[in-house]
């Protein structure tokens, strides 16, 4: 029998871009892309940012991302490691994550175990998500391309492998079975506080003067005398400043139902999401009924 050698059965992509976006932690991004029409927006880097490589991207309404899972705890042991590596200038670590041949869905309550392939599990061999979004503009900003994009299931800071155009003749098909997911997961009802409404309408009054960078506050702001935005605002913008739209798709977000399988029956138990610069804080008042009771800046 041949042997094959290792370097071929790897392959190495070059990452094109990060994904810019309001969650910045792992509990409340969708589970699925399109359950939530979230706004954010991919930042691609040099030399793919160059406008001629997306001449004709625009006639599309969706596209497809390939991503890489770089906040599961295997990617962050990874790179660890490498980094320790280079700081006592040892050999890279020889020892690989053991491959999980089984995991346990949280649509199936989080007990049932399935094939690994069988599911969108983030622990995957290759460590690489796949997503169709909604391509909401394509903007070229001091040069650079931005892709504004709603429905991502990503969050703040994802690599970006590969974008490709979707095209619905070959890319959907009406009758195909679904497995243990035929349907979206059924939306939870969600209310407010009267303190959370209050501390929400303080916020998106706050002007960014905080800011390290005081032409994106400036910008941001509506104060700079700037003939056009940076990217740097646009960014600002998505990832901090809360606006009143953020209202619907907090809520969104949240009805989506972020805790874990095992915790779903547990009444008056606080929770946590980081939403752009603030923490929501929510609990389960009653089966299906979950409360925001508070919006504090972080």
């Amino acid at each position: 029998m041949k042997c094959i050698d290792e370097e071929q059965l790897t392959h190495v992509a070059p990452i094109i871009g990060y994904h810019r976006a309001p969650l910045s932690q792992k509990f409340g991004a969708p589970r699925q892309p399109n359950l939530v029409a979230l706004i954010s927006v991919i930042e691609m880097l040099i030399p793919y940012d160059n406008p001629a490589a997306f001449a004709g991207l625009e006639a599309f309404s969706h596209i497809w991302l390939s991503w890489q899972f770089h906040h599961n705890y295997l990617n962050k042991k990874s790179a660890h490691n490498s980094e320790q590596d280079q700081q006592t200038k040892a050999a890279p670590a020889a020892d690989k994550p053991a491959f999980r041949p089984q995991v346990r869905p949280p649509r199936l309550g989080g007990n049932k175990k399935l094939g690994v392939f069988a599911s969108r599990s983030m622990y995957r061999p290759s460590g690489l998500g796949l997503s169709v979004v909604k391509l909401e503009a394509i903007e070229v900003l001091e040069g650079r391309v931005l892709l504004l994009i709603s429905g991502a299931d990503m969050i703040d800071g994802t690599p970006i492998i590969d974008i490709k155009p979707y095209v619905s003749y070959s890319d959907a098909y009406s009758d195909a079975a679904s497995g243990f997911a035929p349907s979206a997961p059924e939306s939870l009802i969600v209310t407010m506080s009267e303190l959370a409404e209050q501390q929400f309408e303080a916020l998106i009054n706050i002007k960014p003067i905080d800011s390290e960078d005081k032409k994106v506050a400036e910008l941001t702001a509506g104060t700079a005398k700037v003939a056009k935005a940076t990217v740097a605002a646009k960014i600002y913008s998505l990832q901090q400043q809360l606006v009143v739209a953020d209202k619907v798709l907090i809520i969104a977000l949240i009805a989506q139902d972020p805790r874990p399988a095992y915790r779903r029956e547990e009444l008056n138990c606080s929770f946590v999401m980081r939403y752009k610069a603030v923490d929501i804080s929510f609990t389960q008042i009653e089966l299906g009924t979950l409360q925001i009771n508070s919006v504090i800046k972080v």
